[in-house]
C-alpha cells in the first residue's frame, strides 16, 4: 500500500547543500500502526511531509496505492492529500469560528459530492465524534473544549474521508498526561475501527509503545526495532533504551 525505494531529501542551506534523510526505504501494509522515534531535528516531521505529498524526495520513490507520488503534479497531489492521506498535527488547527461538528466537516467541502452525499458525510461525523466521547460537544466551539477535547476532534476530521493513510506529527505532544491518553486511545481505537494506516512521529513512549512497528531515525537513516522479550521489563522504557 506504501511503499518509499531509497527516498533522500536534501535542502538548500545558504549555498550549502543539507542532508536530512538518505535512501530510506520502507514498506506498510495496509493497517497497520507505525511510530516513527527520533531526537529533534532527525527528520521525523520531514519523513511524514514526503509520504502526505507535502514535500517531494530528492531522489528515490514513494509510491501511495502504486503512484509514485513524486511525478505527479500540484494539482494531482493535492487530490491525494484531500482523498487518501489524513493529517494530525501538533496543534489542533481547529477553526475558532466554527464548531466542533463544522470543523470535522471541512475537509468535505473540498470535494464535489451530491445533496445525499453530504447528509452521509454528516452522519459520519456524528458517529465518529460519539465514537470518541465527543457526541454531547458537536455544537461547542473550540474555545469551549479542553485540549484534548480539541485534539480529539482533530484526529476525527483527519478520518471523516475514510483517507488510506492517516499521518499525526507529535499528536499528543502539546497534552497534558490524562489528554495525551485519551488520544493516543482514540488513534489506537479509530484506527481498529476504520482500517486506516496509522504512522505517528512521536517522542511519547507510551504511544509509541503501542503501535505494531517501531522505526527509530537517526543519522539520517531509519531502521525498524523489535523489542526483545524480557522477564519483568517495561515494555516503554525498554523502546528507548534500545534494550
Amino acid at each position: 500500500m506504501l511503499e518509499l525505494n531509497n527516498v533522500s531529501k536534501c535542502y538548500d542551506g545558504g549555498g550549502e547543500t543539507v542532508e536530512v534523510l538518505r535512501e530510506i526505504s520502507l514498506h506498510i501494509e495496509p493497517g497497520q500502526t507505525v511510530a516513527v522515534a527520533g531526537p529533534s531535528g532527525s527528520g521525523k516531521s520531514t519523513l511524514l511531509n514526503l509520504i502526505g505529498g507535502l514535500d517531494r524526495p530528492t531522489a528515490g520513490t514513494i509510491l501511495l496505492d502504486g503512484q509514485d507520488l513524486a511525478t505527479l503534479s500540484d494539482a494531482e497531489l493535492s487530490v491525494v492529500r484531500n482523498r487518501k492521506v489524513g493529517f494530525v498535527f501538533q496543534l489542533h488547527h481547529l477553526l475558532p469560528q466554527c464548531t466542533t461538528l463544522e470543523n470535522v466537516l471541512l475537509p468535505t467541502l473540498a470535494a464535489a459530492m451530491s445533496v445525499q452525499q453530504r447528509r452521509d458525510y454528516k452522519a459520519r461525523a456524528e458517529m465518529l465524534l460519539e465514537a470518541v466521547g465527543l457526541a454531547d460537544k458537536r455544537d461547542s466551539f473550540p474555545g469551549q473544549l479542553s485540549g484534548g477535547q480539541r485534539q480529539r476532534a482533530a484526529v476525527v476530521r483527519a478520518l471523516i474521508l475514510k483517507p488510506r493513510i492517516v499521518l499525526a506529527d507529535e499528536p499528543t505532544g502539546s497534552l497534558d498526561a490524562e489528554a495525551a491518553a485519551q488520544t493516543a486511545e482514540t488513534l489506537i481505537r479509530l484506527n481498529r475501527m476504520e482500517g486506516t494506516t496509522l504512522i505517528v512521529a512521536t517522542h511519547a513512549t507510551r504511544l509509541a509503545a503501542r503501535m505494531q512497528r517501531r522505526f527509530r531515525l537517526e543519522q539520517k537513516r531509519l531502521t525498524e526495532w523489535t523489542p526483545r522479550k524480557k522477564k519483568s521489563t517495561d515494555a516503554t522504557k525498554c523502546f528507548w533504551d534500545n534494550c
